[in-house]
């Protein structure tokens, strides 16, 4: 019973470009295979949550920087 279609729902719909763009450079970075079809059933939970984890770190990042006034990246 696998579904392509996630349950989470974005706050900002416009977002999802950028999301995915950073998920496929996370991806990359951590040399980890995006299925093509979307299904992560047999990415290994090792591999999800390097994905996870890298992408949460970067949008903190991101985050503090704009808070603090700084050049964050996606302004």
């Amino acid at each position: 019973m696998a579904s392509n279609k996630s349950s989470n729902q974005l706050v900002v719909p416009q977002a999802q470009a950028a999301l995915n763009q950073m998920k496929m450079e996370a991806a990359q970075e951590l040399g980890v295979q995006i299925p093509a079809d979307g299904y992560y059933g047999n990415v290994s939970t090792r591999e999800a949550g390097s994905l996870g984890g890298y992408i949460t770190k970067k949008l903190v990042q991101i985050a503090e920087q704009q808070l603090s006034g700084g050049n964050g990246n996606f302004r």
